[in-house]
């Protein structure tokens, strides 16, 4: 599955009172959307792994996106 990210992105993920927050901005968003679209139109099992290693900023913690069926 290939993933395509907009210029720019910016993407943040933080736990607030056991709850995750997803902040991005205009280009983030877009990069998600892109995303949620290629998981829908994948098979089950396949995932993105986001991580401010690989895609995130700083500080932010690890988030999983998964298509189950």
């Amino acid at each position: 599955m290939e993933v395509k990210w907009v210029d720019g992105f910016e993407i943040r993920v933080t736990v607030d009172s056991g709850g995750a927050v997803i902040s991005a901005n205009r280009e983030g968003l877009l990069s998600l959307a892109k995303h949620l679209t290629a998981l829908a139109d994948g098979q089950p099992g396949d995932h993105i792994h986001y991580d401010e290693h690989t895609s995130l900023e700083a500080d932010s913690a690890e988030l999983i996106v998964e298509r189950i069926r």
